[in-house]
């Protein structure tokens, strides 16, 4: 028997499987460990024997952990220990000696879950847990059993059991979590935050974050707290009125160009204003700056106009001429051999403009052993050079150890932009450093200067625009040069923009303000402050040692300004006020979109989804559930719908980007849609017309359906099916019909399929609410009509 035969001998037997309705307890969930709080009586996890104890002085021992980590967590006996390790743990300013356990369950061989928790190795509490579950087809049901208030219940019960001594010094952080729309497909998860709180007011830097899934299981916990704080009890100075007052006054808006990436053609820069968030000294009212975060764009650009012209596109470079661009520019140091020469085109998938590029590196060698690298990126049909790295590992001979002075390097590294690129100088600017991080770089311990230009057109930054230099600073060569400028037009007049009131404005309405306790510095070096982040790179370098330049951990309360709950990332266009979609340049809004026509209907819970994930489209506060869907609208949801509600990509260069129907242009909102179900083969492009508008009936859906699930080449064979509705006379596709009723995606009317009845906007998301729960069960639909 050849292969097709094979398969439709699959095919067939589905057939017959799909011919009677499909109870729900066919779709019974899988088993999943019980991670609830309690004890594990039959646990039969690998014992630990005494010899294998680590040399550890630590007041809880390993075999106290495991036992421990029992007690606190439902541990299934399949479950086995895999890894032990102890490890510091920074909490802020304070190191802490923590187990961390994995417990392991494998089938055959193959990974199938996990759970870790962590213990404080001195006092023996749980500061955390995960657990893993490889379960691809996990699929939500809805409605859910644990809703996300009732997961509150479960998360406080959990962590009085786990932490009595926090559970009174915490707050539900009601906004954290708040934002995340119910999946569509895989394992739904409330997140859940307690933040610490001080006196009346919140320390954001300390808190427990819960996971609870629509079980009611605990599936995560992590306990992030530092009890030696110190707090200084104040009073705020102002009241919030006012400090927002203070904000609106002090807010500096900022004109930026941005390019969405999934923006329909023609794809180009718009105009956004930024704000970033602004925090308060609650007691002073001073505007507050983070340290490493103060550096301020220079007023003036490189030159007042640009010093030459850009290099056209030419013939494609040799390797040996790519090379040579490189030593006419930069220094490759002598005795450096050439070992690497790849040549690479490349289309870009937006724009659908292709580069060119050698990438060419150098190796520089002491005798046998390597000593340093050059690599560098050169444009091959203009000769622009995008980055050069230079690297030794040790100092060569005759180079002098006297440092350079940082004026002198920020001189090299401003000439060298001005060389590189000549035509755009007029539009570059300095990221001048801060005074603290310019001590930071003179200090001998630095071993180069860095610097930052900034794009800008007229008033505008242009974010995606990146200009970096560092400067060895004892050499004086540069190590490093990075250029990536992409290609757009911009106008030559500046567009007309809202006022920076109304910017303002629109601003506020996105972001709340909050009075929190925050750190006011985390730690210090050669008596200056300097980020988390700046400190975990110099121990992981090997400038400081763990626990070396620690601060006494130190608070400041403060107004600042977070972002609220929102369901998409979004920009404010400069011109027009408006919200749009960071992602796709669509209109978007602030507000989770809400229909006040469905309370108590039939289908409310089903059109509720459809309208979260926008599959259902909201006009004046309503949905219109009684409407008959278009077949637009319908494409739609049963794209987001296979695509676990994210809308599909199309990309410019490629051919899906033209239009494959007369009556849906681009611009078309169903453009996407529509094409990509054409790309699925879930519509056929026919006459080349797609009729947007036109109104869907039961069969139409049917055939929809069965389409996306990849059983349409078995739908029709008729024959296979034992059709049970009165009406298959009268319905042309009845495989179709028998699928979607043999699965309960669609239900029979007084045991009638009724083809040609229309299908109203309630019909259609409850069909593709029950569709969602079907497809997880039939991930590996055999055929494709392809």
């Amino acid at each position: 028997m050849n292969k097709r035969n094979k398969q439709w001998l699959v095919a067939l037997s589905t057939a017959v499987a799909l011919t009677a309705a499909v109870p729900a307890a066919a779709y019974a969930d899988k088993a999943v460990p019980d991670l609830r709080a309690g004890t594990t009586e039959g646990s039969s996890a690998v014992p630990i024997k005494a010899e294998e104890t680590a040399p550890v002085n630590t007041a809880i021992s390993k075999e106290k952990a495991i036992s421990l980590a029992k007690s606190y967590v439902s541990i299934p006996a399949d479950y086995k220990i895999q890894n032990v390790s102890l490890y510091n743990r920074m909490d802020i300013n304070t190191k802490r000696n923590v187990w961390n356990l994995s417990f392991v369950k494998t089938v055959n061989g193959k990974h199938k879950g996990s759970i870790e928790v962590s213990l404080d190795a001195d006092n023996g509490d749980m500061i955390g847990f995960n657990t893993y579950i490889d379960d691809p087809g996990a699929k939500p049901s809805y409605p859910l059993k644990v809703n996300r208030e009732k997961a509150q219940e479960v998360a406080l019960s959990f962590l009085a059991k786990m932490s009595p001594r926090l559970k009174d010094q915490v707050r539900l952080n009601a906004d954290y979590g708040a934002d995340a729309k119910p999946p569509l497909n895989g394992q739904v998860r409330h997140s859940l935050r307690y933040d610490r709180m001080v006196g009346e007011f919140p320390f954001v830097g300390n808190y427990i974050d819960i996971e609870v899934d629509s079980e009611g299981r605990v599936l995560s916990y992590q306990v992030n707290w530092n009890a030696d704080i110190k707090f200084e009890q104040v009073k705020p100075g102002m009241t919030m009125t006012e400090a927002m007052a203070k904000i609106r006054e002090t807010a500096k808006p900022e004109l930026v160009y941005v390019v969405p990436y999934q923006m329909k053609q023609p794809r180009k820069p718009v105009l956004s204003y930024e704000l970033q968030p602004i925090v308060l000294d609650a007691v002073t009212g001073e505007v507050q700056q983070s340290a490493g975060n103060s550096s301020q764009i220079s007023t003036a650009p490189l030159a007042e106009k640009a010093l030459g012209t850009k290099p056209k596109n030419g013939k494609n470079l040799t390797r040996e001429q790519a090379a040579q661009t490189v030593k006419d520019h930069f220094t490759v140091p002598a005795g450096a051999a050439q070992e690497q020469a790849n040549y690479n085109e490349y289309t870009d998938e937006y724009s659908g403009i292709t580069t060119a590029e050698w990438n060419i590196g150098w190796t520089l060698k002491d005798g046998d052993k390597e000593i340093g690298n050059v690599n560098a990126s050169v444009d091959s049909r203009t000769g622009i050079i995008r980055s050069f790295n230079s690297y030794t590992w040790q100092q060569q001979a005759g180079q002098s150890m006297k440092r350079i002075a940082y004026a002198d390097a920020r001189t090299k590294a401003v000439e060298l932009v001005k060389k590189q690129l000549p035509w755009l100088v007029q539009e570059l600017y300095l990221s001048e450093p801060s005074e603290v991080e310019i001590k930071r770089m003179n200090d001998e311990q630095s071993s180069e200067y860095s610097f930052r230009f900034v794009h800008k057109v007229g008033d505008a930054r242009i974010d995606y625009n990146n200009v970096r230099v560092s400067i060895d600073a004892y050499s004086g060569e540069v190590r490093n040069y990075y250029a990536n400028i992409a290609e757009f037009d911009y106008p030559e007049q500046a567009p007309a923009v809202i006022s920076r009131d109304k910017a303002v404005d629109a601003w506020l309405d996105y972001y709340k303000l909050e009075l929190t306790y925050v750190l006011d510095s985390d730690f210090v070096w050669n008596g200056s402050p300097i980020s988390r982040e700046k400190y975990n790179l110099m121990v992981a370098s090997g400038e400081l040692q763990p626990g070396e330049g620690l601060a006494e951990p130190k608070t400041k309360l403060v107004f600042r300004l977070v972002s609220k709950p929102i369901d998409e990332p979004v920009f404010l266009d400069a011109q027009t006020g408006q919200w749009r979609n960071q992602t796709t340049g669509d209109a978007a809004s602030l507000e989770k979109p809400q229909a006040s026509d469905i309370e108590g209907h039939w289908a409310q819970r089903e059109l509720e989804l459809m309208v979260a994930y926008k599959a259902l489209d909201v006009a004046d506060g309503k949905v219109r559930p009684n409407q008959v869907i278009t077949r637009g609208e319908l494409i739609k949801m049963l794209v987001l719908s296979m695509n676990s509600g994210r809308s599909p990509i199309l990309y410019s260069g490629a051919e899906s980007a033209k239009s494959s129907f007369d009556d849906v242009s681009a611009d078309s909102s169903y453009f996407v849609y529509v094409q990509n179900a054409l790309e699925q083969n879930l519509i056929d492009r026919g006459d080349g017309s797609f009729n947007p508008e036109g109104k869907v009936d039961r069969e139409e859906m049917a055939e929809l359906i069965v389409r996306a699930l990849g059983y349409n080449p078995l739908a029709e064979r008729n024959e296979l099916f034992n059709l049970t509705f009165k009406d298959a006379d009268k319905t042309e596709q009845k495989g179709q019909a028998a699928i979607v009723i043999g699965l309960g995606i669609m239900s029979l009317k007084d045991g009638n399929f009724v083809p040609d009845r229309e299908v109203t906007r309630a019909e259609a998301a409850a069909a593709f609410f029950r569709f969602l729960s079907v497809s997880a069960d039939l991930k590996e639909a055999p055929l494709r009509n392809d």
